[in-house]
């Protein structure tokens, strides 16, 4: 008999009792179950076994038999509530609770936060949405380059708190000469399945990122001997050991990455190994055999609950950059919260190669009239005042590239219909969608809209039929060529933008890399960007991690989320 069936077995006779010990006998228990007294007898005992309640047959004819209940139906109910929660369940569990979703709140709140289980430390955490490809090769949201850095390790880093690069999985490296750099691996290095890291999975890890422009000027890569790995260039990269601290260079197991499931089971060296990845959780567990420290806290479990679930939550050190959000009562009862502007903005891109904008007209009146300025009044209307937003007037916080006053630009009569497209998976931007359809419909502009996957955002297969994109860029640290990766990520930026335009970008960048000075000029590139209505800024998001003092150690990081291997638990003395 299923757990579900015993369960509504016991509501039965719960109800018909009334939920009081009662004497009774074999008989009667059989016709409250509608079936025979030997199935009767085997359903009691199944019971007896769960601790649910305990059945005294009675010793000789006619005698009644003792019926004593150690659990009520609510606590069984709540109990079958518990598990859809914890496995995903929301549907399900709300309809068991009569749609109370304050109830279902609840719940999910009391599962949510800091355990210890058999001496283990857990962390339970909400988010909007869920991560089925955690390939490091692929493109990276915020919170997926967040994630790679706990299941991975590049060659180098980027230190959190000095923006400086250090080592990782190598511990030395060297210029042989302006083109030729060699880095030492550290010895006997396991992936999650304990198999080895060898040469080749670094060569293959980066020598898939070949055709990223950021990473091109690689001409190749070999292992002259075990441990050792030399690249050559086929321009000067004084920084080499900066660009390869990027996430996206991180290094996987060849073997896994190639597998069936290897996206959404990658293998990493990391801290953390994915022990279990669906639409409702993803599960890291400490990785016991990580070169590095130990991960103080022994599973990470992110559960996947929807924006709407997610209005009534108040976890503590929980997170979540985008999703709707109401935390004033935690906030009074002492915790902390801990935001900084994300380094980035969400934005529109304008197709300037084969979209409306390519008429230099279309581009001045769209950048003149998509400004966030003029986008609020609908937004308001569209319930957007519980996200944190704050105007954006240039690509990262400080910068004012976009221009405040506005003119009275005509709209161009060439096309009255354009199309836009969002990446899915993101409750702000159909909001954004939505509002800025009605604002150009206003002027008599149409606007079809697309929801299409981040990957098609960065790698666009039919470019040539968007008019605009709306999208999201966050840059992970202030590093002033923190702004590269993402100016040259995937064909994203170079699908929409004339090539003799972009071409000096990737000119300016390979020029900074060839040179001694540190400081790389990010922002004449943003306000050229604005300036030729490439990029129209919208809005920056407030990120950070609310704090409710049951971890030590909690500092969010600028994608928003903290360093799981680093916090931990205060044991009660």
């Amino acid at each position: 008999m299923s757990g579900q069936r015993l369960q509504t077995q016991f509501s039965k006779v719960f109800a018909h009792f009334s939920g009081k010990d009662s004497d009774t006998n074999l008989q009667d228990m059989a016709e409250i179950f509608s079936c025979t007294r030997r199935n009767a007898r085997m359903v009691l005992s199944k019971m007896g076994e769960q601790g649910w309640l305990s059945w005294e047959p009675a010793v000789g004819r006619g005698k009644q038999s003792r019926l004593t209940f150690h659990r009520t139906d609510s606590d069984l109910q709540m109990k079958r509530v518990r598990k859809w929660v914890k496995d995903g369940k929301l549907d399900a569990a709300l309809e068991e609770l009569g749609n109370d979703a304050a109830k279902l709140a609840h719940l999910i709140q009391e599962q949510l936060g800091v355990s210890t289980q058999e001496g283990k430390q857990i962390i339970r955490l909400p988010y909007y949405r869920a991560f089925p490809c955690l390939n490091p090769a692929k493109p990276l949201r915020r919170s997926e380059q967040h994630l790679i850095t706990q299941i991975f390790n590049g060659l180098t880093r980027f230190n959190d708190s000095t923006e400086e690069v250090e080592a990782d999985l190598a511990h030395h490296w060297e210029a042989l000469s302006d083109t030729h750099w060699r880095f030492y691996l550290r010895p006997a290095v396991r992936f999650h399945d304990g198999s080895l890291l060898q040469t080749d999975d670094v060569i293959w890890s980066l020598q898939t990122l070949s055709e990223n422009v950021y990473f091109s000027h690689i001409d190749h890569i070999v292992a002259p001997e075990d441990n050792v790995i030399d690249f050559y260039l086929n321009r000067p990269d004084r920084r080499l050991p900066d660009t390869l601290a990027v996430p996206m260079a991180s290094i996987q197991s060849k073997k896994a990455a190639t597998s069936k499931n290897g996206e959404q089971f990658p293998v990493g060296t990391g801290p953390y190994r994915v022990v279990e990845n669906n639409s409702h959780q993803l599960v890291l567990k400490a990785h016991d055999q990580y070169f590095g420290f130990r991960a103080l806290t022994d599973e990470i479990e992110i559960w996947v609950l929807d924006s709407a679930a997610m209005c009534y939550l108040q976890p503590t050190a929980t997170l979540d950059p985008t999703a709707l959000d109401s935390r004033q009562g935690i906030l009074q009862n002492g915790t902390k919260e801990r935001l900084a502007l994300d380094e980035g903005c969400n934005y529109l891109m304008l197709n300037r190669c084969s979209g409306v904008a390519k008429d230099p007209r279309w581009a001045a009146y769209l950048s003149d009239r998509l400004s966030s300025l003029r986008l609020l009044p609908y937004l308001a209307e569209s319930g957007i005042g519980e996200y944190r937003l704050t105007n954006a007037y240039g690509l990262l916080p400080g910068w004012i590239h976009t221009n405040v006053s506005h003119s009275d630009i005509a709209v161009p009569s060439s096309k009255t219909t354009l199309r836009l497209a969002h990446q899915s998976d993101n409750p702000l931007f159909p909001l954004m969608a939505k509002a800025l359809k009605a604002l150009l419909a206003k002027e008599g502009v149409g606007l079809d809209i697309e929801v299409v996957s981040y990957e098609d955002m960065m790698e666009p297969k039919q470019a040539k039929k968007v008019d605009i994109w709306l999208c999201g860029m966050s840059l992970g640290n202030k590093r002033s060529d923190a702004i590269l990766p993402w100016l040259m990520n995937f064909e994203h930026l170079s699908a929409a933008m004339p090539q003799d335009e972009f071409s000096v970008v990737v000119e300016k960048m390979a020029t900074w890399r060839d040179k001694d000075q540190p400081h790389f000029d990010a922002e004449t590139i943003g306000k050229t960007l604005v300036g030729s209505a490439q990029i129209i800024p919208l809005f920056h998001i407030w990120l950070g991690v609310v704090d409710g003092r049951e971890l030590e150690d909690v500092s969010s990081n600028k994608v928003g989320w903290f360093d799981f291997k680093s916090v931990w638990k205060k044991p009660a003395l």
